[in-house]
């Protein structure tokens, strides 16, 4: 009877971690805000270091705040955000891996994330003009237009 309830426990276990779609990873608490961070799976994003190691942050706004200001977090070995290799979020509409460089992010939807407002991560802009009929939203952004300003400001 143990070993079947302990084979079912490992394939269970298997299962749960394969359809996280993030691998092995860590970290369990968001570094930035100390939320759990598997409390949140459509918020979840990732990062990966040039050093090879994997950050899992509770949310976008999480990430960026790593993203811009790195230095904050010294147990990662990060000084720049040039020692950043990838950036993946999850698209909000189907919950697919997208290149967080490659997003299109609303700002000031009805839409609250883990810590307040947040920017909503979509793959592509036909997809985010698409949240924003259903969800609301003041802007548009891509990648390139955020900010550490933006940042502190959702933080308010």
């Amino acid at each position: 009877m143990k070993k079947i309830f302990l084979s079912f426990l490992l394939l269970f276990s298997v299962v749960s971690a394969s359809e996280s779609g993030w691998g092995d990873t860590p970290n369990k608490l968001d570094p930035v805000y100390q939320l759990k961070v598997d409390a949140y799976p459509k918020f979840q994003t990732e990062m990966i270091l040039k050093n090879g190691k994997k950050i899992r942050f509770c949310c976008v706004k999480s990430m960026m705040h790593f993203y811009f200001s790195p230095y904050r977090y010294p147990e990662y070995g990060v000084k720049k955000s040039t020692e950043i290799d990838r950036m993946y979020v999850k698209d909000y509409l189907d919950g697919k891996n997208t290149d967080a460089k490659k997003a299109w992010y609303v700002f000031g939807s009805r839409l609250i994330g883990p810590h307040g407002d947040d920017l909503i991560p979509l793959s592509s802009k036909a997809r985010a003009e698409l949240f924003m009929k259903r969800y609301g939203g003041t802007r548009l952004m891509p990648f390139e237009k955020l900010s550490a300003g933006l940042i502190r400001y959702l933080d308010m």
